[in-house]
């Protein structure tokens, strides 16, 4: 075909392409509560989500895994726990990754990330209980799209690289590109100012990520959306971020569900903020020009096969 100018060696349908703006709307903490797995499927249902993240051993993971079952539509990724959270090994088969008292992985990001960039914990535990958690998962029939990482620790290179390696093991090759670009959080005008400061700090480490995981040969999204807005993402916010999108293709991490009993014994700051966020994600439906993905699709694209990807 001609190229439309001069100037580009784009066709026209080359051009086209280019200019689509494709959103994958991801919800992590699959399987925290009953209530959080009710969210993530009704939104599945309704058209505005398309991708979740599963924990491989919450209190409703059981659940979670029967409804991502259920619903070839959705894709489902691995949520790899390594703070916060219960360990898949024995705490005898990862004893720098633990704390040896509780058996449980330290509760605090901050914790976790001194004993990591102290050299504490060894890469080869976290990349074998990565790999345990993942493979828990395909144990139950699962085909999992992506991974990402709880409190996205993914994000810190001494973290990255063994988790990309339990990943490549599983045949899984794509993860999230947790960092937000600057326009988005130009966006989130609700934010606190300290995770303001949080966000635009560690947005330093985004070159050594990108490097790492062209290394690597695994595929990602242009950034993530709503990552500074965790906590106050409203309808407005999405709305906003959305429809500022440029074309590209861009994740959208959501953390909604309904608060049950469960969800007041789980030790999240993330408790009416998922409600809030299970009402303002319908705005996702009345945004024009949005094509809605999944990572399966994002895979796909990579590896220069056609998807069918549904246009909003």
């Amino acid at each position: 075909m001609v190229p439309i100018c001069g100037l580009c060696r784009l066709d026209r349908a080359e051009l086209i392409d280019w200019a689509v703006r494709r959103v994958i709307v991801n919800a992590d903490d699959f399987g925290l509560t009953p209530g959080v797995n009710r969210a993530i499927s009704e939104l599945h249902q309704d058209g505005v989500l398309s991708s979740a993240t599963l924990m491989a051993l919450a209190v409703a993971t059981d659940n979670a895994v029967g409804l991502a079952l259920s619903t070839a539509s959705m894709g489902v990724g691995c949520h790899v726990v390594l703070v916060d959270g219960q360990p898949v090994l024995p705490p005898s088969e990862i004893p720098t990754l633990v704390d040896q008292k509780t058996g449980m992985f330290y509760p605090t990001l901050g914790g976790f990330l001194r004993r990591v960039l102290t050299g504490y914990i060894r890469p080869a535990e976290i990349e074998t209980e990565a790999a345990a958690q993942i493979s828990l998962l395909k144990e139950r029939g699962l085909q999992l799209t992506h991974f990402d990482t709880h409190k996205h620790t993914h994000m810190f290179p001494a973290v990255l690289r063994p988790v990309l390696r339990a990943a490549r093991a599983a045949g899984i090759r794509c993860l999230r590109n947790p960092f937000e670009p600057e326009w988005s959080r130009r966006g989130t005008p609700r934010a606190p100012l300290l995770r303001r400061m949080e966000v635009s700090l560690l947005g330093r480490l985004e070159p050594a990520f990108q490097r790492v995981v062209a290394e690597e040969g695994f595929a990602t999204t242009d950034g993530a959306l709503g990552v500074l807005a965790t906590g106050t993402l409203d309808e407005t916010t999405i709305r906003s971020l959305l429809q500022g999108a440029p074309p590209g293709t861009w994740e959208l991490v959501t953390h909604p569900g309904y608060i049950d009993t469960d969800l007041e014994r789980v030790h999240t700051r993330l408790r009416e903020s998922r409600e809030i966020e299970r009402f303002a994600l319908t705005a996702v439906g009345r945004v024009d020009d949005l094509e809605l993905i999944s990572f399966a699709g994002l895979a796909l694209e990579g590896e220069g096969i056609p998807v069918n990807l549904q246009r909003k």
